[in-house]
């Protein structure tokens, strides 16, 4: 009893699991070429192994055996392959496992092997196999590859239709899980108008609540790379509703963003500007940043591509004391007084300098309205 229970309970149980696991490796070996010995192997794992390392090392075992480059795949073995595959998915779809992309990328590889119709197989059962994002980023964009086409040698008419089981797959993990694979779908989709437009709807129904402002802002940017800069702007409208920027916030990522919404808006036209404007007031309270935007829009006419096709619009500046740009100006001014007395509050010293520098930058932006000087001379004496 002495030698019985010189091992921990743990140990002995994960060395008769790997003894296990290399038996069943061995019989896979053994059975190769009998059909009815691998579906009995088989049965036998699926029944008493239990744990997915092992399962995922027997399926990638019967993988290397079914491959061998000295003779053509075994594709009944293949076929084993590719259910203990299966089963691994299953198993660790809902638990935490850091060798799952890797399990994932690697049934692909598998089903490949196995044939198209493997591959639209699973595509079809994806839900009880991959997570959303696992289906879009891995399953369908490698399925839909060069390399995997070439590898099937598909006709026109097969890659068709798996690229069109791919869209589908796609277009469902978009809405189930909008915010990781909205913009997958997207890409997965450009080739074929119809899927393109619906994933574009789904989209637009999950920014109000399913989506923030950074996964709008980059489907809005590849909007615009794609050649679609009203559904660009669209988006990066949406977006906006969902960011606030406070007063102290100066190196915020969104910043970028921000500035690129407002020159995709000024390049369109003076009504696009218009309609965003109000919207970067209200979600943006930095005065460095309101201060930028109103020193874009002052620089170049709005609409600089309907200006080329149209003689009708005269190109010129838009005017700081009228709507848009006026209230634009008015909450710069503000974000100004507003941060500077916020700063006053908590000054020191070392500040000094900076501060000096910020109220040259704040009369700056005040000297843009007709009253800025007056206006400015009476802010500072309130500072007094």
């Amino acid at each position: 009893s002495v030698v019985a229970n010189r091992y921990p309970r743990w140990f002995t149980l994960n060395h008769i699991e790997s003894q296990q696991c290399e038996l069943a490796s061995t019989m896979l070996t053994a059975a190769k070429g009998d059909a009815c010995k691998l579906q009995t192997v088989l049965e036998s794992i699926q029944k008493n192994i239990h744990s997915s390392s092992h399962i995922f090392k027997l399926a990638q075992d019967a993988f290397k055996i079914a491959t061998l480059m000295d003779s053509l795949p075994d594709i009944t073995l293949l076929k084993v392959s590719l259910e203990l595959g299966l089963q691994v998915m299953r198993i660790t779809l809902s638990t935490l496992n850091w060798r799952r992309r890797e399990m994932v990328r690697w049934l692909v590889t598998c089903a490949t092997e196995v044939g198209v119709y493997a591959l639209d197989s699973i595509m079809q059962s994806w839900f009880t196999l991959f997570t959303p994002t696992e289906a879009t980023s891995i399953v369908a964009t490698t399925v839909m590859s060069n390399s995997t086409i070439v590898r099937l040698h598909l006709d026109c008419h097969q890659q068709e239709k798996l690229a069109s089981s791919a869209r589908t797959l796609a277009l469902q993990c978009a809405m189930k899980d909008p915010q990781n694979c909205a913009l997958s779908a997207l890409t997965l989709c450009e080739k074929d108008q119809i899927a393109f437009e619906t994933a574009y709807q789904i989209v637009l129904d999950a920014a109000t609540t399913g989506m923030s402002y950074t996964q709008l802002f980059t489907i809005a940017r590849y909007m615009e790379h794609r050649g679609y800069p009203m559904r660009a702007y669209k988006l990066a409208t949406l977006a906006m509703a969902h960011l606030n920027l406070s007063y102290n916030q100066d190196t915020h990522p969104a910043i970028n963003d921000v500035l690129w919404a407002c020159a995709l808006s000024h390049s369109l036209g003076k009504n696009e500007l218009a309609a965003v404007i109000p919207l970067v007031v209200k979600s943006v309270k930095c005065a460095t940043v309101l201060s930028d935007i109103l020193r874009r829009c002052t620089l170049t006419t709005p609409g600089l591509v309907s200006v080329l096709h149209s003689r009708r619009n005269s190109g010129k500046l838009m005017s700081l004391d009228k709507a848009p740009l006026r209230q634009l100006l008015d909450a710069t001014i503000g974000a100004y007084i507003n941060t500077t007395h916020s700063r006053l509050t908590h000054i020191s010293p070392r500040h000094y300098s900076e501060f000096i520098e910020f109220l040259g930058k704040a009369r700056e932006t005040f000297m843009m309205a007709h009253d800025g000087h007056i206006q400015f001379t009476q802010f500072i004496d309130n500072l007094k």
